[in-house]
């Protein structure tokens, strides 16, 4: 993998600056760089938005923003300074071709009074709908003529389906060379999914397990408490297969899928995550029912509140079909993965927020102890934990102390806090380094990204085509809906529950989300 140096002079220009992602994101990202010494000496802000701001008006927002969602705080009003005085606010509309230059013109000042060239990065942090309409113009203002300094950043959902997403690809790449295109996943940019990489691909004794011989399944878990909350207009067009499985999990699929690179380059690495999304079987729209499981959520209790069900959020339709829980099965037809089944789900109002990748190990092929021994019997599996712990944790068989032979579950647990005692910098942090520095290994290409869509396009076709005849049909608090566990038990296996690990100075204490130790 390539070590990230501090880059050259940047001028970062953010188009719907005023907006949420860029209060509780990306601005405080850009501070923690700033204050970790990551941002080079020359760079610029440029936020830009509808409304009429003054610089001072726009940095008093910035720093509220990084008040409420940063891991860092200024220290004093020196470091603010110091970071501010790096901030500007341009009012700008993105339908006229006038802003447009007028932002090249500042852009050019900015480089002349630096005597220096700068990269170039365009954040586009606003609705989907607008995007390649940015992207015309800022063509047409000759804003993308340097192919190794200007850049384009793309934030999710990458198209509404298939087609939407080919018909965007080929917006972009007419103005932008791919290489200019930067996709942006933020899960991507957590140090444990980055990790996944570094376990499988530089440690000896896991890879040569890592295949159909001797892991039984996959899960993948992406557990929200929350409803649509203030998005209820945006999820209600878009719903869980598109805002969640489509980016997130399609992307934690591909790393535990894919073959080792010959290299870590970006090319190199997502050539073989495309290889893994070609290997994956489509779904015939006749087997849909048996691939896929869709949930709305009801009334319930979510941390000892009630809340109220999904057709009663603001700006839901109160007669809403869209998915707020969706669950797959896939299968990917190659040598190291036929017949492993992948089970993936993501849901909001679930009973915790969690992500996990589970790797459950095949059973022993022959069990020598007696069955009185094996009253606690677990099969052997990996945790790579996301969120909100950040660890890997391995689960095998002991025998528990006493005269007795018995075998008992036990976990060994890598903590990133506990083991190397830093803080760990938000996903956005690294991302927006990378895109600095040019490296385009953690973000989508465009055949990814279309690959991704082939394989959820029939399930999104038959979801439109039947009405649900039970929605809502899974309380909030619960782990989703009934056919969610019908779905992997016809393979005889079950959900995992994801584990939470809690840590004194003496005894680790492990707790799944329900409460029980184990």
């Amino acid at each position: 993998m390539p070590q990230i140096k501090r880059p050259g002079p940047v001028i970062l220009i953010i188009f719907g600056a005023s907006g949420d992602l860029a209060w509780r994101k990306l601005t405080p990202a850009i501070f923690n760089l700033h204050v970790d010494g990551w941002m080079p000496e020359l760079f610029t802000v440029i936020g830009l938005g509808r409304d009429k701001m003054s610089d001072e008006a726009f940095r008093e927002r910035l720093r509220d923003g990084i008040k409420h969602n940063s891991r860092r705080q200024p220290e004093n009003d020196e470091q603010w300074n110091d970071f501010v005085d790096n901030v500007v606010y341009m009012q700008h509309d993105v339908t006229e071709i006038g802003s447009f230059k007028e932002l090249k013109r500042r852009i050019e000042a900015i480089e002349k009074d630096w005597e220096a060239k700068a990269e170039r990065i365009f954040y586009l942090a606003v609705p989907p709908t607008v995007v390649a309409d940015i992207a015309r113009l800022l063509g047409e203002a000759g804003l993308h003529k340097d192919r190794d300094r200007s850049r384009i950043v793309i934030e999710k959902p990458f198209g509404h389906d298939l087609e939407s997403a080919r018909e965007l690809n080929r917006a972009l790449t007419s103005i932008f060379h791919e290489e200019q295109i930067f996709r942006i996943d933020h899960y991507l940019g957590k140090e444990t999914v980055q990790n996944i990489m570094a376990f499988r691909f530089s440690n000896a004794f896991f890879e040569p397990l890592w295949n159909r011989h001797y892991i039984d399944n996959v899960q993948i878990t992406v557990a929200e408490t929350v409803g649509v909350e203030h998005r209820g207009g945006y999820y209600d067009k878009a719903g869980a297969l598109r805002d969640m499985i489509q980016n997130h999990l399609m992307q934690l699929l591909c790393l535990v899928a894919m073959e080792p690179p010959l290299a870590f380059d970006d090319r190199e690495v997502r050539n073989r995550k495309v290889d893994v999304l070609h290997a994956v079987r489509r779904i015939p729209p006749r087997l849909i029912n048996e691939f896929a499981v869709r949930g709305q959520y009801g009334e319930g209790v979510v941390n000892g509140e009630r809340v109220s069900e999904y057709r009663q959020e603001v700006s839901v339709d109160p007669e809403s079909e869209t998915e707020t829980f969706a669950a797959l099965k896939i299968l990917i037809d190659n040598w190291r993965w036929q017949g492993v089944p992948f089970y993936l789900r993501t849901g909001k109002r679930l009973p915790a927020k969690v992500s996990e990748v589970a790797i459950q190990f095949r059973p022993v092929p022959h069990q020598a102890f007696p069955p009185q021994a094996l009253l606690e019997s677990h099969p052997n599996q990996l945790l790579f934990a996301i969120q909100p712990d950040e660890g890997i944790l391995l689960r095998f068989e002991v025998k528990h102390p006493g005269v007795t032979m018995q075998l008992s579950p036990v976990l060994m647990h890598f903590n990133y806090r506990d083991a190397f005692s830093v803080e760990l910098p938000e996903a956005y942090e690294t991302l927006l380094l990378d895109i600095m520095a040019n490296n385009a290994m953690l973000f989508m290409r465009a055949d990814q990204a279309e690959a991704a869509w082939s394989i959820l396009s029939p399930v999104l076709e038959a979801w439109e085509s039947a009405r649900p005849y039970s929605f809502p049909n899974y309380p909030s608090g619960s782990w989703g809906p009934d056919d969610a566990d019908a779905l992997i038990a016809r393979d005889g296996h079950s959900w995992l529950l994801p584990t939470y690990v809690h840590f004194d100075s003496k005894v680790a204490t492990f707790r799944t989300v329900s409460g029980e130790e184990s």
